[in-house]
């Protein structure tokens, strides 16, 4: 065999390497029990829980608390399941947070009590939404 063809065939066997760990620690999204249960285990790996803000009846956002620093927060997410939890998030609010559809929060139970986020990613309402397109009359 060539050099040259030894080399491409090293080449494409870090490629496959690095894509194989990538994808070992690609994390699924999780419950808050599950969450929970893994710190009861001793794992500490951050996770992602997917879930919506809570609401009131008048569909106002609730259970935000921002610190007199306005450094950081906690807020209520009600996950897939249905399950209520405070997370604390030591960052500012994003902007547009309480307009949120969904919320994704990554990270783990530090104590029993309260998630806490290293990484919140929203899903925000549309711009383009399906009565936009009918009024247009498309």
């Amino acid at each position: 065999m060539k050099k040259g063809h030894l080399i491409g065939l090293g080449i494409i066997a870090v490629a496959i390497a690095i894509i194989l760990t990538s994808i070992g620690d690609a994390s699924s999204y999780e419950s808050f029990a599950t969450a929970l249960e893994m710190k009861k285990e001793g794992e500490d790996k951050a996770i992602h829980v997917v879930g919506k803000l809570k609401k009131d009846e008048e569909g106002q956002v609730v259970g935000i608390a921002v610190r007199e620093d306005k450094t950081s927060f906690t807020f209520l997410l009600v996950d897939n399941e249905g399950t209520e939890q405070q997370v604390f998030y030591n960052e500012p609010v994003p902007a547009d947070f309480h307009r949120s559809e969904q919320v994704v929060v990554i990270g783990s139970f530090r104590n029993q009590e309260i998630f806490v986020a290293d990484k919140i990613l929203m899903k925000c309402p549309s711009k383009y939404q399906e009565t936009d397109v009918q009024a247009a009359g498309i």
